[in-house]
């Protein structure tokens, strides 16, 4: 199977403290492993760094740690989907028709990449904003 795991799905499987890291673990573990066809959108590798360097944890993880994890799970495993000039103008063009505003165009952005490279899911802990930018991909997305 052909997966892209989003983003909010990298940080739980890498942060061991997050609540929902039992549901998201295992989905990178396969990916990693070469049983599932691991794709991840480019943004995400920025997202991801961010997100981890500004948790809320003690001790908080550092930049090398983060760089690390960044590079050592999606990196060195993931095929990575990166978004043309185009590709950006599609998805603001998708959001101004669907009048969506704010941070919901990361999300719109990581649909697109999973509709660009013709995956079989998006792997996810956030489905209801996966399913408002990019409808006509619901039956793509997974929500653990």
């Amino acid at each position: 199977m052909k997966v892209l795991l989003d983003t909010s799905t990298l940080v739980a499987a890498l942060v061991h403290s997050h609540p929902r890291h039992s549901d998201a673990f295992p989905w990178l573990q396969r990916a990693r492993s070469g049983s599932l066809e691991f794709h991840c959108a480019n943004h995400s590798l920025a997202e991801l760094y961010s997100i981890l360097t500004g948790m809320p944890l003690r001790p908080r993880i550092s930049p090398s740690t983060a760089r690390r994890l960044v590079a050592e799970n999606v990196e060195s495993a993931a095929t990575l989907v990166p978004l043309s000039q185009a590709d950006y103008r599609t998805v603001l063009d998708r959001m101004e028709l669907l009048q969506m505003t704010g941070g919901v165009v990361y999300d719109a952005l990581i649909a697109r990449a999973a509709e660009k490279s013709g995956v079989d899911k998006i792997v996810t802990l956030n489905g209801r904003d996966f399913r408002r930018v990019w409808p006509e991909g619901a039956d793509r997305i997974r929500e653990i």
